[in-house]
């Protein structure tokens, strides 16, 4: 079938992205699922800095590609092996699929899946090949989602279905933002009742780990961003303490304020800076948790004496160690119950033509979640 995609062709771009224009708005063609795959109307998908990232040039990934991993829609067919799942049902993209065989899978470690991770790198699907393609050409795939276009073949591993009724707005931000924040305090950080919490950049993903703190029954929960805006939105969603990362005594005046440092620091910005004032202001004896997925070559510098003297820990948080299927109705369920309240995070919206000028919004921080529309 034919249909409209937002597809990336080169890498690095600059900003601004609506006078570059590295997204192209085209028609592609698209093959019908395969086994165990369904094709779905792309009703929702939200703008994330892992596809910003891509754009420019500080991930790289095979090109040309179709963009897009946090996204809400409809089933409208199913290929051969497909059994619970039907035209009509509601469903969430979830970025990382699993086989459910690798010793990962096995381990209960879906996030880690050995075959979706080489699939994602070759910008294949998880059974292999690709189902994009433009005047002959292949498109590649987004780890395994590709939601900026109308429609997307994903593996049915790749969907979790949406039983409650909300909006497909709201229902995308479980896709990436939820699953990755509030998993990676609740799954990774294995936060307490009680316990202290700090979360160091304060997007999506860091917010939605703002929310996961409060959810878990944090005592403090302190903010920590450049942004004043989003240290005001972080104080209305529920943090008790915020802090300016720009101020140079503000580790010392977080240290101050929690007794000797955070039980939890969560680094959610992407950044090496970010994560070392992360791992500052982690009490002795605490965990510093990462989720930001710093640039591939950059490195950390820390004193392994301190690391055991201390007794710290430092740890990874991929897709925030969910287990999606078992999360995200979870996670939603606290939604509609008011302990998760991931609406305030949709900041803004736009249709599919108007994708550049929303990664402008998102790469100045002027938004926290920017809705493409379908």
């Amino acid at each position: 079938m034919r249909i409209r995609a937002a597809v990336l062709r080169a890498t690095p771009a600059v900003p601004p992205f609506a006078v570059s224009r590295p997204l192209t708005i085209e028609e592609v063609d698209l093959q019908p699922p395969g086994h165990d795959e369904v094709l779905v109307r792309v009703r929702a998908t939200s703008l994330c800095h892992s596809d910003l990232s891509v754009i420019d040039g500080n991930r790289p990934r095979p090109l040309p590609m179709v963009l897009g991993h946090e996204a809400a829609g409809d089933v409208v067919a199913t290929g051969p092996g497909v059994t619970d799942l039907s035209p009509g049902h509601r469903v969430i993209m979830v970025f990382v699929p699993s086989c459910g065989h690798c010793l990962p899978c096995a381990e209960g470690r879906p996030a880690l899946c050995e075959p979706a991770a080489s699939a994602s790198t070759a910008g294949e699907m998880l059974g292999g090949g690709r189902r994009l393609s433009a005047r002959g050409e292949a498109l590649n795939h987004h780890i395994g989602v590709s939601s900026f276009a109308e429609y997307a073949v994903l593996s049915r591993r790749s969907l979790i279905k949406l039983e409650a009724d909300i909006p497909h707005e709201i229902a995308a931000l479980f896709g990436c933002a939820v699953l990755t924040g509030v998993g990676a305090v609740v799954n990774t950080a294995k936060v307490k009742a009680g316990e202290t919490v700090a979360v160091v950049g304060l997007g999506g993903v860091g917010l939605s780990a703002v929310l996961g703190a409060i959810a878990s029954g944090a005592s403090r929960v302190v903010a920590v961003d450049l942004s004043q805006d989003k240290l005001d939105l972080a104080r209305e969603l529920g943090a008790t303490d915020s802090f300016a990362a720009g101020d140079p005594g503000s580790v010392e005046a977080i240290r101050k304020a929690t007794g000797g440092g955070v039980d939890h620091s969560l680094e959610m910005a992407g950044s090496v800076k970010a994560l070392d004032f992360a791992y500052e202001i982690t009490r002795r004896g605490g965990t510093t948790t990462t989720g930001g997925l710093a640039h591939p070559k950059h490195t950390l510098s820390l004193s392994p004496a301190r690391l055991v003297a201390e007794e710290r820990k430092l740890q990874g948080s991929y897709l925030g160690s969910c287990i999606p299927s078992r999360d995200v109705p979870r996670f939603v369920e606290l939604y509609r119950r008011g302990r998760l309240p991931v609406d305030k995070l949709w900041t803004s919206s736009s249709s599919l033509d108007e994708i550049n000028e929303g990664f402008d919004a998102l790469q100045s921080g002027r938004t926290i979640r920017h809705i493409i529309r379908m």
